[in-house]
């Protein structure tokens, strides 16, 4: 490996700086909802629906803090291929958790109490 090469590895991967601010960084953002969980539980000062805002605020902020400390996206030369692959795999994820909860959305519209209580009463009487 060349100096030149050998000190761009070392350039890309960041440095131990970084990644302590990147894991100081998450911390804190992992205590800050862990509080206002346990606050909501034990206080009731916020609503329901300005708590999930708060988490999922603090969830998106962690998310680029370690794709920027740890996963370095967009510190390369060329970044594209890498942005590429993040976009991806975005909508992959996009189409499990959609696909996941219309599931279960259908799954709870299909199996309500009233029906699942007629249906076990009928295998019963078949005796199963």
């Amino acid at each position: 490996m060349t100096t030149s090469s050998h000190n761009q590895s070392k350039k890309n991967q960041g440095s131990y700086i970084s990644y302590v601010i990147g894991f100081l960084l998450s911390l804190a953002l992992t205590l800050g909802a862990y509080f206002l969980v346990s606050g909501y539980i034990n206080s009731h000062n916020l609503t329901h629906s300005l708590l999930i805002f708060a988490i999922i605020g603090l969830a998106s902020i962690q998310l680029c803090i370690q794709l920027i400390f740890f996963l370095h996206l967009g510190q390369e030369k060329k970044p594209r291929f890498n942005l590429i692959t993040f976009l991806f795999m975005l909508v992959v994820l996009g189409i499990i958790v959609v696909g996941s909860l219309w599931i279960m959305q259908n799954l709870d519209y299909n199996m309500m109490p009233k029906e699942m209580d007629h249906y076990m009463q009928e295998q019963n009487k078949k005796g199963f």
